[in-house]
Order: C-alpha cells, then sequence, then structure tokens
C-alpha cells in the first residue's frame, strides 16, 4: 500500500497515514488536489484527507475534491492532534516576530496565539512545510504551530509544547483509493445530495433515514458555485449502502433529489482499545 498525503514528512496527514497502515509505503503532495491526483494516476494506491477537526471545523476543500474527483471513500482515520511552538534552538519567545503554520494550525491555536506579543500570524501551505521554511531560512525571529515530529525531521526546539486551545484536539481523516472496495466490513457510508427548492424540501430528504432508523453522523452543506445560494448536502450514515435498509432509503431518496451520489461505504474508524 503506497498512501498519498498533503504536506512534507512531519505533516499530521504523514502521521495519520501511518496510524492508518503503519508499514504504507508514503508518497508526499503539495496540495490536495496533487493528492488526488497521484491516486488517479497511479502514483499511490491510495490518498488520506483531513476532513474535519473538533476545533477548526471541516476542511471545506476536501468535500469539493471529493466531488470533482471519482475516488471513493474506503476509510477513516481519528488522530489527536498535539500542536507545539517550534522555533530554531536559542530562539526566546520576546525576539519571535511572526507565526508560521496552516490557516488550521493557528485556528487551533487561537487562544494562545494570542498571548503572543508583537507577534504577525501567517498562514501556510502545510504545519510541517512552516517548519521547514524556518530551519530553510535559518529564520531566528519566526516560530512555526507544527508536530514534534517536525521538530525533529528539522531540527527545531519546542518553545511551548501542547498549544492547542483544546487538549482533545482530534482531527478525522478519510483514505480514498481507486477500487471501491472497503479493507474492512463497511459499516458506515458518505453521499452527497441535492433537494429542490421548496418548503420541506430538506426535511423529506432526512426522512428517508429516519423512517428506516438510519442514524446521520454527521450533515454539512456546501454551496453550488455555479447556482447561487443553492447548495450540495454531504452526509455520513452509521449504515453501508449493502444493507437493505440503507439501499432501500437511498432508492427512496434518488426518487426526488435532482442529484444522489454515494461517495463510498468504508468501516468506522476504531481505537485501538475499542472492543
Amino acid at each position: 500500500m503506497r498512501i498519498a498525503y498533503q504536506g512534507v514528512p512531519g505533516a499530521y496527514s504523514e502521521a495519520a497515514a501511518l496510524r492508518f497502515k503503519a508499514s504504507a509505503d508514503l508518497l508526499a503532495r503539495e496540495s490536495f488536489e496533487a493528492v488526488f491526483v497521484a491516486v488517479e494516476e497511479g502514483a499511490a494506491t491510495h490518498g488520506i484527507l483531513p476532513i474535519e477537526n473538533t476545533i477548526g471545523g471541516t476542511i471545506h476543500e476536501n468535500y469539493d475534491l471529493l466531488l470533482q474527483h471519482d475516488l471513493p471513500i474506503v476509510g477513516e482515520v481519528k488522530l489527536a492532534v498535539v500542536h507545539n511552538l517550534l522555533v530554531l534552538a536559542g530562539t526566546t519567545r520576546e525576539q519571535l516576530r511572526r507565526v508560521y503554520s496552516h490557516p488550521q494550525g493557528l485556528a487551533q491555536c487561537e487562544r494562545f496565539l494570542r498571548t503572543l506579543d508583537q507577534v504577525e500570524l501567517i498562514p501556510t501551505y502545510d504545519t510541517a512545510g512552516s517548519a521547514k521554511m524556518i530551519r530553510d531560512g535559518q529564520l531566528r525571529d519566526t516560530g512555526a504551530i507544527a508536530s514534534a515530529r517536525a521538530a525533529e525531521v528539522f531540527q527545531l526546539s519546542i518553545l511551548e509544547a501542547g498549544v492547542q486551545d483544546f487538549a482533545a484536539n482530534t482531527t478525522r481523516f478519510l483514505v480514498i483509493a481507486r477500487d471501491p472496495a472497503p479493507l474492512e466490513t463497511a459499516n458506515k457510508t458518505t453521499i452527497v445530495f441535492t433537494v429542490s427548492n421548496d418548503a420541506g424540501a430538506l426535511f423529506k430528504a432526512l426522512s428517508v433515514f429516519a423512517l428506516r432508523d438510519i442514524d446521520l453522523t454527521k450533515l454539512e452543506s456546501r454551496p453550488i458555485p455555479d447556482r447561487p445560494f443553492e447548495y450540495l448536502f454531504y452526509a455520513d450514515l452509521s449504515a453501508t449502502r449493502e444493507d437493505l435498509p440503507c439501499a432501500r432509503a437511498l432508492m427512496h431518496l434518488a426518487e426526488f433529489a435532482p442529484l444522489l451520489r454515494t461517495l463510498g461505504s468504508y468501516p468506522r474508524w476504531q481505537e485501538p482499545d475499542e472492543t
């Protein structure tokens, strides 16, 4: 298994890929779009993408990319994210004039970053990439919000550890592949659909699952770019599309949803100590 991820060594996506499959060969890519392309072109068998964080919320770009590319979801993984303030050895808190990180990294450490005086927050493409920029430029007045592994990879010091706003900071990642078969027994499905602009249309759509006791664990709306103020709805169902109630619910929804697409059925992530 070769898993493509966005970022450089030390990125949280790299850690998530190894948590999903410790023996996997990893392939770093600069962007989320490039992860999809790597899987489509066969450079990788799988790709891994952050989709939501318990502090920063949804990574909307990846919902859009799931619809743009025909690569099914075959798995998920949850990763506890511990952010650290990384600097060149010897740099003090008083010397800092700027802090680099991915926008999600900055958002997840907002309360801590407000305690830094006269420091500019600069969004970058990647948490670990921010650490690399400091190492490569020998930036002695700059810090990065990134992982402890990024500190090791780029020979930086941890000036402040565990600076995320909440200790239980977790990111959920989705695993994509060209082969739609899940790697284990599936018990979760992600779909995307639209509804007509009529009163009660969304209620009617969701009722097809309620009537069959199918739990919706997530519902996310996204604007349709070329249709102002119309929306796509992404939903996670606690059932596989092969289950008869779920299959019937999807058939029912397809009767009146202008668009319905199943993005994948896959196993819900289980922590190693879950039974």
